[in-house]
């Protein structure tokens, strides 16, 4: 099965800046969606920026203006700029490919996670 790994991820102070990176551990043959989620403890997990594979964006409310996604479609990678953090963006961020394979079957993959906190 496919891996995601995130990186970039970190302690930063507010207003301060960091990129997460995800890679996947293999080729895939198609990523029709890019995203990053994150979780807090006792929240559900949210969405906060995806980009498909037209390279239309979307983000959540929260974030825009501050945060920018991005893809690579050589490199199967997704990043997201994240600019002028505040302490509420602190949680663990996860991406997600929502793939297809050769044969048109349609796979969700996660990363493990990597903590972000925002704090001074």
């Amino acid at each position: 099965q496919v891996q995601l790994v995130e990186s970039g991820g970190g302690l930063a102070q507010p207003g301060g800046s960091l990129r997460l990176s995800c890679a996947a551990s293999e080729s895939i043959f198609r990523i029709l969606i890019m995203g990053w989620y994150r979780q807090v403890p006792g929240k559900q997990r949210e969405l906060v920026a995806m980009v498909g594979d037209s390279g239309r964006t979307t983000y959540d409310d929260s974030v825009k203006g501050r945060f920018t996604i991005s893809r690579d479609n050589a490199k199967n990678t997704v990043t997201l700029q994240m600019n002028n953090l505040k302490p509420e963006d602190t949680a663990v961020y996860y991406c997600k490919y929502k793939t297809t394979t050769k044969e048109n079957v349609i796979r969700d993959y996660w990363g493990q996670g990597t903590q972000v906190t925002v704090s001074s």
